[in-house]
């Protein structure tokens, strides 16, 4: 099926609901490393961008600062660090607790791969919040947690989808549809497959395609602007499915609304979130 403006009528968003920040969704954003820390501003830029309310960001301790202050509008923790610069196993606990006083979790934008990351990834996948995953927790991921509340999100890259179903390369270039959907089946998630052309894939054999968007959205941090989106979108109380599809749509629609105003190529994964609003309305 064709995702497109139409497609999504009947995939709606939750309604916009006035009141406080409480009533538009909390969300954790666990994500960065010292090495990329960015991609935890990124990653929460397009969630306020895509409307939750309450905003918090767990990373590593040597980003904290910094974060706080290039995103006054989140509260963020600083956790324990291990020595290459990525989560350390002691931050699991904490990383648990955080997760069960909110209603989404996004995983995973510029973490760097370690040990610890197959305990929180099992951590995560246990809480009740919604939950998107990305880059170091895909490859963490062992098995499928079916008595989850709503099916995570995943969001890998053909490398990371090799990974997950254990297939040569060639068969997700022949067929990124399929491959997205045996992920789908095994881990119980609602699954992208990212490329030119983009496929959003559930367990039951459903199947999207999505062709727009623009060359320049092949960026650095354009990932995690997307995973940050969906993130937004959960917290608000969308579907996993319905948040994937509005996620995929709106980014690529936001790049193509870039390429017109600055060039096919050359904008910044900065500036995607900053269509986002105004794409959601129409």
């Amino acid at each position: 099926m064709k995702l497109d403006r139409a497609a999504l009528a009947a995939h709606p968003l939750p309604p916009v609901i006035d009141g406080g920040k409480e009533t538009k969704g909390r969300l954790l954003i666990l994500a960065g490393s010292r090495d990329v820390p960015g991609a935890a501003l990124l990653a929460a830029t397009a969630a306020m961008r895509a409307g939750a309310g309450k905003l918090r960001i767990a990373t590593v301790a040597s980003a904290a600062m910094h974060l706080g202050v290039a995103m006054p509008e989140a509260m963020v923790i600083a956790l324990p660090e291990a020595e290459d610069g990525g989560f350390a196993a002691s931050a699991v606990q904490r990383i648990g607790d955080l997760a069960s006083g909110v209603d989404a979790v996004v995983a995973g934008p510029g973490v760097k791969r370690n040990g610890a990351c197959r305990t929180i990834a099992s951590v995560l996948l246990q809480s009740e919040a919604a939950l998107a995953m990305d880059v170091a927790f895909l490859d963490a991921l062992a098995a499928p947690h079916s008595k989850r509340p709503s099916p995570p999100v995943l969001l890998p890259n053909a490398d990371e989808l090799q990974r997950l179903i254990g297939c040569d390369p060639n068969e997700i270039e022949a067929d990124p549809a399929g491959c997205g959907g045996r992920a789908a089946e095994r881990f119980g998630a609602v699954v992208l497959v990212k490329g030119v052309t983009s496929h959003v894939v559930t367990p039951h054999g459903e199947s999207w395609a999505y062709d727009g968007g623009a060359p320049g959205l092949g960026v650095s941090g354009s990932g995690d602007v997307l995973a940050g989106i969906v993130g937004g979108l959960l917290a608000r109380g969308a579907e996993p499915l319905n948040a994937l599809l509005w996620a995929v749509w709106l980014h690529g629609q936001a790049g193509a609304r870039l390429a017109r105003k600055v060039g096919a190529i050359g904008f910044l994964a900065r500036e995607i979130a900053d269509e986002i609003p105004g794409l959601m309305l129409g």
